[in-house]
């Protein structure tokens, strides 16, 4: 099995960057299910990564199909330490045109018919989700940003919806009066998932349309938002070449304090323990079931 430190999740033009070398997809199991599809292992600046198309080559899942646990526990099993999300959004603020990226620091989950923790009956956690983005990766992100060139703001809401329609306009007005900044189909229950897997995590949205609630721009069509997809794909693989050499350097990640969420998390004692479940957990939580 391909190892790897740093894993991307994103759409297919994110992981077609010159200078990836030592390119293969290989399949990965887990207990949880199928991923989206196998990763894609390779090295940039001498750094290994493993890419996973999050909708699967060609996008043949929608959002609430994605089988969210199988694909952060299949990153866990190869090595990933650190997760950087790609995501299309739609824009809630006027300030945020499409083609800004925005570097999330906070999710309102209003997903409902996804399976949201890998724990359950017979081993039960709960983890922290105040601060649900790792604020290391997101330095590194602004950083690699304004290397870029690219049009980023540092910190942003993002509202999780379930979809796959688009929101009505009412919903997109009391989205905005929340404090929202953008809106997706997609990082719920990925970054909760990520923080119970001890994963360093952190997204990057990509503004493609203004919603609906915008008074001067007609309603969002997948038309629209493919063209500027498009436009983005270059922009989000300069940010990833960017990004990789300050993750891949940086000697003090092993103390960043999302590595170690589980340690008081655990609630179940450890002889009602399930023991189906601790062994399904393994690639999970094995550091602290040992």
């Amino acid at each position: 099995m391909g190892q790897a430190s740093i894993g991307i999740i994103g759409g297919s033009g994110v992981y077609d960057i010159e200078g990836l070398e030592n390119k293969r997809w290989e399949k990965v199991e887990s207990p949880f299910g199928e991923p989206s599809d196998d990763l894609l292992f390779g090295e940039l600046h001498g750094v290994k990564l493993a890419f996973l198309p999050r909708h699967g080559r060609g996008h043949k899942i929608p959002p609430s199909d994605i089988n969210f646990r199988a694909n952060i526990d299949a990153l866990k099993r190869v090595g990933v330490t650190d997760v950087i999300s790609v995501s299309a959004v739609g824009s809630l603020r006027e300030h945020l045109p499409p083609g800004t990226f925005v570097i999330v620091d906070q999710f309102i989950d209003r997903t409902f018919d996804r399976e949201k923790s890998f724990f359950g009956n017979g081993l039960v956690a709960h983890v922290s989700m105040a601060r649900p983005v790792c604020k290391r990766l997101g330095d590194y992100i602004e950083k690699a940003a304004w290397e870029a060139g690219i049009a980023a703001m540092r910190g942003g809401t993002y509202l999780v919806m379930e979809g796959p329609q688009f929101s009505s306009l009412a919903e997109s007005e009391m989205y905005r009066t929340w404090g929202c900044d953008v809106i997706g189909m997609t990082n719920m229950p990925e970054a909760k998932l990520a923080r119970e897997a001890e994963l360093c995590y952190a997204t990057v949205g990509m503004v493609t349309d203004y919603d609906c609630w915008h008074p001067n721009h007609d309603d969002v069509t997948v038309d629209q938002i493919i063209q500027v997809l498009l436009a983005n794909a270059d922009k989000a693989k300069s940010l990833v070449k960017h990004v990789v050499p300050h993750i891949g350097a940086d000697a003090k990640a092993c103390d960043c304090g999302c590595r170690n969420v589980l340690q008081h998390a655990l609630i179940t004692a450890p002889e009602a323990r399930d023991a189906a479940m601790v062994q399904k957990l393994q690639a999970i939580a094995g550091r602290v079931l040992k």
